[in-house]
């Protein structure tokens, strides 16, 4: 029988189980009701319970995870709040110019796909479905050497080249292969992805644990780079002779040797310090990605939110800096511009629409953000990307 004092701490333990404070730290703070259309989505949370629902427990999990614990996909959604935006007033804003330049092209808007490999997971149309999504709301997007789909089929369905995301191997004339394919393809950029080192995704071995299904149909653990085999880039490779995707020995001397073997813009994916934006301006490299591989490659706690402004610094205006990792709203996009990035990159939340709607889900969560983030400029007074700046922010 509990006394009086036992049933008040009761009662608080579950209103602190039920507050939006607890629910930010889980990280379910926006989850909500399911679905049934596409057009009642209200904000990109929607397609995330739409996916979760449809989706197979190790697929789900495969997108849900992090590093470790988790700690650094926290840390890159706690990061934005950590500003808060210092709108203007008395502007004219009836007219707002959402679009940005990347090298040498021109985008309705900076927010852009971010790669990520096997999205048949996702939907049976994959990465060429999510391409479609892609073309109608006029996004770049990025185009991930395990995708599941020919790099020429991606750019067929989205009506014009798009960028490759390069895992290197340890072979050099494999890599060469791979770069010299997308080349054909048409790719004007690749970003040499640098942070994929391993790491311990505790919650898809959780999720995984779920599944009743037998995984061995599609992955047979027993044969090395079984996963590799399917992947189209990967049709003509001996796998065998390939060794591991992303040398644990990539030094500035691979960045150099690849600068000079591609006709390719080439950026690198990964960079969180001044210091080795500094060394990649050194290099010869065209741009830089801001990432922590969506929290994924490494535990570190810090999201790239809070990485940006000193690799912003270090790159000193030479070369364009983009970045990925937890961009869920139009106010994560403002926010990242402000601190300096020229674009951003979306990752899960494409996805999530991808699992729920296909093509129309990749749209929607594509203009939901935008359509965000036009409101964010136009109620901090920004008529242009170009006028959003570091004095529309303050750190909270």
């Amino acid at each position: 029988m509990l006394d009086g004092r036992q049933r008040a701490r009761r009662d608080f333990l579950r209103y602190l189980a039920l507050s939006p404070l607890a629910a930010s730290l889980r990280g379910d703070a926006d989850e909500g009701e399911v679905i049934a259309a596409v057009g009642e989505a209200i904000n990109v949370f929607d397609f995330r319970e739409v996916a979760k629902k449809k989706l197979p427990p190790a697929h789900y999990g495969y997108l849900a995870t992090g590093a470790g614990g988790d700690s650094t996909t926290r840390a890159n959604r706690r990061g934005f709040d950590r500003y808060s935006l210092r709108v203007r007033r008395l502007v004219d804003v009836r007219e707002i110019d959402t679009s940005v330049e990347i090298l040498g092209a021109r985008w309705a808007s900076p927010i852009s796909l971010a790669p990520i490999g096997n999205q048949a997971a996702f939907h049976p149309g994959g990465v060429g479905e999510a391409a479609y999504g892609a073309k109608a709301a006029d996004a770049l997007q990025i185009l991930s050497t395990v995708a599941n789909t020919a790099v020429e089929d991606v750019v067929e369905a989205r009506g014009e080249p798009v960028w490759f995301q390069l895992y290197p191997t340890e072979r050099w004339e494999i890599t060469r292969a791979l770069l010299k394919r997308a080349e054909g393809a048409g790719c004007p950029a690749v970003a040499l992805t640098v942070d994929a080192l391993g790491s311990n995704r505790e919650t898809l071995k959780r999720w995984a644990k779920k599944d009743q299904r037998d995984c061995r149909v599609c992955h047979n653990r027993d044969a090395p780079n079984d996963v590799l085999r399917r992947k189209p880039l990967f049709a003509d490779v001996d796998l065998a002779k390939m060794g591991r995707l992303s040398p644990l020995w990539m030094t500035w001397d691979y960045v150099r040797r690849l600068r000079d073997a591609t006709s390719m813009k080439l950026l690198i994916k990964g960079i969180v310090t001044r210091e080795d934006a500094e060394l990649a301006v050194e290099s010869g490299v065209d741009g830089i990605i801001v990432s922590n591989h969506g929290g994924r490659s490494e535990p570190s706690g810090r999201g790239t939110i809070e990485s940006l402004p000193e690799v912003v610094e270090g790159a000193a205006g030479r070369i364009p800096v983009l970045m990925d990792g937890g961009i869920r709203r139009g106010t994560d996009v403002f926010k990242a511009l402000a601190l300096g990035a020229d674009a951003v990159a979306m990752g899960r939340p494409y996805c999530w629409g991808l699992a729920a709607f296909g093509r129309e889900g990749v749209e929607a969560s594509l203009r939901l953000v935008q359509k965000e983030f036009a409101l964010a400029m136009r109620q901090a007074g920004t008529v242009s990307v170009d006028k959003i700046t570091r004095a529309y922010l303050a750190s909270t």
